[in-house]
């Protein structure tokens, strides 16, 4: 959640510097609106692409780390020992 505030007030932030030229109205006039809306969806398109990159490249770098560490990957489930509390019965 953190980091999607961070992202949205920065994303906001550049958007209202780029777009809106004066504070001289209570309203955004309609050429200040057209520009926050294509600017917003340029940048929120541009995220989008940048995490499924991300997520794409997740699985191999996880797998390097492993094999850094000497490791056949991330840990799967694990079974219940049979030595653990309430096992057997």
């Amino acid at each position: 959640l953190r980091d999607f505030l961070l992202v949205y007030n920065r994303m906001t932030e550049l958007c209202f510097r780029h777009c809106v030229c004066t504070l001289n109205y209570r309203l955004l006039t309609g050429r200040e609106e057209s520009c926050l809306d294509s600017c917003a969806a340029r940048l929120v398109r541009a995220n989008h692409r940048l995490m499924g990159s991300y997520v794409g490249l997740v699985p191999a770098l996880l797998q390097r780390r492993a094999a850094e560490h000497g490791t056949a990957g991330p840990p799967g489930p694990v079974a219940p020992s049979s030595d653990a509390p309430g096992a057997g019965t």
